[in-house]
């Protein structure tokens, strides 16, 4: 990683696994309304890692009208970021440390297609708001992530920088936007084509 002058994050499966939580919300909601038939199932809630709040709604609920899957979607993901800003989810081992480390050298950001409510609770209960500089959310922008990462790399005047993200859409966004890609593979996604990877958060800290 030689020049490099700045370390982009994805959030879910990248730092921290708010799997259980998401699982748990996505079943109340059910409970509260008739129209929702379908169980939603910890593999297709995998499925939606790293996707947009339309694409996430779609696979949610594509069998329900657009309005009312968009509305059960915003329901469950704004209840799980309460909760998430109270109790926190499983951040990966070694982040604090990592992230700490990293900031000495480099600048750190995070782009996630997550609503912003969702990142604060991030924020919140990691206690790491502190060193990152910056972050962008496709819940505040609505742009995909790919023009997400280059809106933050354009307002940060960013000459060098890198995304580590866990899916093939991380991928993708990375590619979009010109960067390296890092490939967290102990996340959710499955990804074959990447610059570097890591097995874990503190391979940072060797490469």
């Amino acid at each position: 990683m030689d020049n490099i002058d700045s370390i982009i994050f994805d959030l879910d499966g990248t730092l921290w696994n708010a799997l259980d939580s998401t699982i748990e919300t996505l079943k109340e909601i059910k409970k509260r309304h008739k129209e929702i038939t379908k169980e939603i199932t910890k593999d297709d809630i995998m499925s939606c890692m790293g996707l947009t709040f339309e694409e996430t709604a779609e696979k949610y609920y594509g069998y329900l009208r657009k309005n009312e899957r968009e509305k059960y979607t915003k329901e469950a993901i704004e209840e799980n970021s309460l909760y998430l800003k109270k109790h926190g989810a499983k951040l990966y081992k070694g982040l604090q440390e990592v992230i700490k480390t990293l900031s000495q050298n480099y600048s750190l950001y995070i782009v996630s297609n997550c609503i912003e409510s969702y990142l604060d609770a991030f924020f919140a209960t990691s206690n790491l708001k502190e060193y990152f500089k910056d972050y962008e959310t496709n819940g505040r922008t609505g742009l995909s992530k790919g023009e997400n990462i280059k809106l933050l790399v354009k307002r940060n005047k960013l000459k060098r920088a890198i995304y580590v993200g866990d899916t093939k859409k991380d991928q993708e966004a990375a590619i979009e936007a010109n960067i390296p890609f890092i490939f967290a593979s102990y996340g959710f996604g499955n990804v074959t084509t990447y610059d570097y990877k890591i097995e874990s958060l503190s391979d940072l800290l060797k490469m």
